[in-house]
């Protein structure tokens, strides 16, 4: 063979080889990796832009909403703490009442609830339901006209209290920030009893006032009655010196046995404190008001 030809057979294979090896590494850039325009590439990294911020979004939200559950439980916990403290409080309020003690086992931690009482518009609230079922009651039965059907009505209700004992409540009051809470409190129970007493006054029931007060004080009682607007009841009753020794309780029953001797009928008896509400010969009803002092504060001893 001629050196031409040799030299045409090593060009042949070198091509041969070189084309070989060519679409080798075009197969192998083929098998390895993908083409992408930078089009798509924009696209696809927006949405990789997009999930990141959807993501944390989420994980922000989910935040936010565990720590909001968080707090509402926060919330209910306390909101829970302090109705189980209020009624605890009431617990320890009516003790006392109920049986005619001093206030002094009651914790001082009640207090800031018998302010609440007041501040809330609870008191108001209880006041004013109260009234009402006494109205409701006395206007769905008639008065007869023998006069013997009264009812007796509290007049320790009716009058302020001592004014010295209301301005040490009222100076209590104040280191609760309601230095007006125990005024506006008695205003308020005397404007409805009242007006009360002047609807069964006009229903035709005769009243019987009972006090806690001395004999001694009957003038000075009718006289605050009258300059209160109180006029027409059928008697005022106080007490002896002989009544003075007993409890207001014993009096209270006493006083309503010899009403029952005399034939009389209590149809009510309207008071808000128990020693007038307990004992025998209590009539068809009693209507126990509320306390504006709930926690039995004006049997508290003060000291300044």
């Amino acid at each position: 063979m001629s050196a031409y030809a040799h030299e045409m057979e090593r060009e042949i294979s070198a091509r041969s080889l070189s084309s070989r090896n060519s679409e080798m590494g075009s197969r192998y850039v083929m098998e390895s990796g993908f083409y992408m325009t930078s089009f798509a590439a924009t696209i696809f990294i927006a949405s990789l832009v997009t999930v990141g911020v959807l993501l944390i979004t989420l994980l922000i939200t989910l935040t936010v909403m565990l720590q909001s559950c968080q707090s509402k439980s926060s919330g209910v916990v306390e909101i829970q703490k302090t109705v189980d403290d209020y009624n605890g409080c009431k617990f320890f309020a009516l003790y006392p009442e109920l049986n005619i003690l001093e206030a002094d086992e009651i914790p001082s931690t009640c207090q800031a609830f018998a302010i609440w009482y007041i501040k809330a518009g609870q008191y108001a609230k209880d006041l004013n339901a109260t009234m009402q079922a006494v109205e409701n009651y006395f206007s769905s039965i008639t008065s007869p006209n023998d006069g013997l059907d009264v009812v007796l009505m509290d007049v320790d209700d009716i009058l302020s209290s001592d004014p010295h004992h209301t301005n040490l409540l009222m100076h209590r009051f104040e280191q609760f920030g309601c230095h007006d809470c125990v005024k506006e409190a008695t205003h308020l129970k005397h404007l409805l009893i009242f007006r009360l007493y002047m609807k069964l006054r006009a229903g035709g029931w005769p009243l019987v006032l009972l006090s806690r007060r001395s004999l001694i004080q009957k003038n000075a009682t009718v006289g605050h009655l009258i300059s209160a607007g109180y006029s027409g009841w059928t008697s005022l009753i106080m007490r002896s010196d002989e009544e003075l020794q007993m409890d207001t309780c014993q009096y209270f029953s006493t006083r309503r046995a010899l009403m029952q001797r005399d034939g009389i009928r209590i149809t009510g008896v309207i008071s808000s404190r128990m020693d007038a509400l307990t004992g025998p010969y209590l009539g068809k009803r009693i209507f126990k008001l509320p306390n504006a002092l709930y926690y039995n504060f004006e049997s508290t001893s003060i000291s300044e």
